[in-house]
């Protein structure tokens, strides 16, 4: 498979890109800021199958990405994980708190997709799995501090039922999963001294899987992953 995964620099990104590492015929590409660690990853590939391109969401790097994909026919699995998790009382937060965050964790995914959209449709089955969160999921408990955060999930969350509705005839699939608490770097940093349920190699292993074989069941799913409730 020809595999696309965005924050793959660190926490669940990282774990997921080893996973799919294993299998000698997969080819994948990551996508991040943090060169070095881009460059760890491919260095100890156990089948040389990772490449990697420094690429920040945020800008306008589309003609560089295109070029480094050029050989590839299509695309059969994105996996958006990249995201900006901000922990700040609403009343202290500015209006470039909330652009930042929303344009890390949906305007990003949406720039990435309309780009990638053509080769993606060339796939057989291709799925587009987008990584959200419980503070998105309607009904779920939400935490204070985690507005601009939570909504912007939310809006992803939503623009997968909208873009598996438009592209339901021709693929490629779109699901998301909305993660409870996962041990990661960005959790640690904005919540220092919490210990999360769920440790981001076994979160990228289950990631690895439903990327695969999701879009065999679903499509246009919201789907909880998490243990607590509600």
């Amino acid at each position: 498979m020809h595999i696309i995964i965005t924050g793959a620099s660190r926490g669940i990104g990282y774990e997921l890109a080893k996973f799919f590492a294993k299998q000698a015929e997969n080819k994948i590409l990551l996508l991040s800021r943090n060169v070095d660690r881009l460059q760890e990853l491919s260095a100890n590939s156990p089948h040389a199958n990772i490449d990697w391109l420094a690429y920040d969401l945020t800008r306008a790097e589309e003609a560089k990405l295109l070029e480094k994909i050029k050989p590839w026919n299509h695309i059969d699995i994105l996996v958006n994980n990249a995201g900006q998790l901000l922990s700040k009382p609403f009343t202290e937060l500015t209006r470039h708190d909330w652009e930042s965050i929303f344009t890390t964790n949906l305007f990003g995914v949406v720039d990435l997709v309309r780009l990638l959209l053509p080769k993606l449709e060339a796939a057989n089955h291709g799925h587009v799995l987008n990584i959200g969160s419980m503070g998105g999921f309607q009904g779920s408990s939400k935490f204070p501090g985690l507005s601009a955060y939570s909504a912007s999930k939310a809006a992803l969350a939503n623009l997968t039922e909208c873009l598996a509705e438009e592209y339901k005839e021709k693929g490629p699939a779109f699901n998301c999963l909305s993660l409870g608490a996962v041990q990661t770097e960005m959790l640690a940093e904005a919540f220092p001294g919490y210990e999360a349920p769920v440790g981001s190699q076994d979160m990228g292993a289950f990631i690895a899987w439903f990327a695969t074989n999701g879009h065999r069941f679903f499509n246009g799913k919201i789907l909880p992953v998490s243990i607590s409730t509600p």
